[in-house]
C-alpha cells in the first residue's frame, strides 16, 4: 500500500511477540512500513520479523528497563532510521481478590503497563520529535470502567489513559501527535486464560451482550492502523464504546450493583482464586521477572 502515511516509515511495537502486537505488526507491513518489534519471547519475535515482508528488526526488551529501552532506541535508529510511529502495547494482567493477590506481582503489573508505557515513551519521544511522529497507547475500557478481581490492570490501564492525555498536552507544540486506544475483548492468549477462571467468566458473562464480545485481533489492528495514519487522539474498538465516555460516572455503581449480586456465590464456591499472570505473554514475563525482589 504505497498510499499509506506508514510506506517507508519506521515503526515501534512493544509486545510484539503474540496477539494484538503481533498484529499490528503484520498490518503495518501490509502497509509498507519497516518495523521495531519489541518484548519477550525472542524467538517468537524472530519468527514474526522474518515473515514480514519488509525490514524488521526484533529485540528482546523488558518495558520496565530503562537501560534496555535506551539502547533498543539507538539500535533501531542505527539499523532502520529514526521511528515515525510508536505503538506502546506491552502489557500483563492477572486476576483474583487484591487482599489475597502478592504484592511483588500485584507491583509487577503497575510496572509493566504503566511505568513500562511512560519509559517506552521516554526512550523514543526525541525519535518522534525529529520526524513529527505519533505514538499510540494501547487502553482498555479498564480505562473508564473498572472491574472488581482486576485491581492492578485497572489501575494500571486508568494510569496509562492520564499519562496519554498529560504527553499529548505537552508534546503537541512539537508536532508529535499522541493517541490513545480503547480497546474491550480481543481473542488473545490473555483473555482466553481468563475465561478458565469461573470468577472472571462469569462477572464478564453478566455484561450486556455487546460488552462481553471478543473481537478477532486481526479486525482490532486494522483499526488501529487505520487511527495511526490519521494521527487520532482516540480510537475505540468496537466505535460503541465511544458512547460509554458520557456516562462513565455511572459504571462504578452500576458494577458494584452486579458485584454484589454475584460474588457472594463465587466466594461460596471457592471460585475467588489468584489466577498468577494470564497467558502465555504474561507466563514469559514472569519468567523474565523471577529474579526480581
Amino acid at each position: 500500500m504505497n498510499g499509506s502515511p506508514l510506506h517507508g516509515r519506521t515503526v515501534v511495537i512493544t509486545g510484539a511477540a503474540r496477539g494484538l502486537g503481533a498484529a499490528l505488526a503484520r498490518e503495518c507491513a501490509g502497509r509498507g512500513a519497516r518495523l521495531a518489534l519489541l518484548g519477550h519471547e525472542k524467538p517468537r519475535l524472530d519468527t514474526l520479523a522474518a515473515s514480514l515482508p519488509v525490514p524488521a528488526l526484533a529485540l528482546d526488551v523488558d518495558v520496565t528497563d530503562a537501560a534496555a529501552l535506551d539502547a533498543a532506541a539507538h539500535e533501531v535508529r542505527a539499523r532502520l532510521g529514526p521511528p515515525s510511529v510508536l505503538v506502546a502495547n506491552a502489557g500483563i494482567a492477572e486476576g483474583g481478590p487484591f487482599a489475597a493477590s502478592d504484592p511483588a506481582q500485584w507491583r509487577r503489573v503497575i510496572d509493566v503497563n504503566l511505568t513500562g508505557s511512560a519509559q517506552t515513551a521516554r526512550a523514543f519521544l526525541p525519535d518522534l520529535f525529529r520526524t513529527s511522529g505519533y505514538s499510540l497507547q494501547i487502553a482498555s475500557t479498564a480505562s473508564f470502567g473498572a472491574a472488581p478481581m482486576m485491581s492492578a490492570y485497572c489501575a494500571s490501564k486508568a494510569g496509562v489513559e492520564s499519562f496519554t492525555h498529560a504527553l499529548r498536552a505537552e508534546v503537541a507544540h512539537h508536532g508529535v501527535g499522541v493517541g490513545i486506544a480503547y480497546l474491550n475483548w480481543i481473542d488473545t492468549d490473555m483473555i482466553r486464560d481468563a475465561d478458565r477462571y469461573a470468577v472472571l467468566r462469569e462477572l464478564r458473562a453478566h455484561m450486556p451482550a455487546p460488552a462481553r464480545r471478543t473481537y478477532p485481533a486481526d479486525f482490532v489492528a486494522a483499526r488501529l492502523v487505520r487511527a495511526v495514519e490519521r494521527r487520532r487522539p482516540a480510537v475505540y474498538v468496537p466505535g460503541w464504546l465511544r458512547l460509554a465516555q458520557p456516562v462513565r460516572a455511572a459504571l462504578p455503581a452500576a458494577v458494584m450493583r452486579v458485584s454484589r449480586r454475584d460474588l457472594p456465590g463465587l466466594e461460596a464456591a471457592g471460585d475467588m482464586n489468584s489466577t498468577g499472570p494470564l497467558g502465555a505473554g504474561g507466563r514469559a514475563d514472569r519468567t523474565v521477572d523471577e529474579p526480581r525482589t
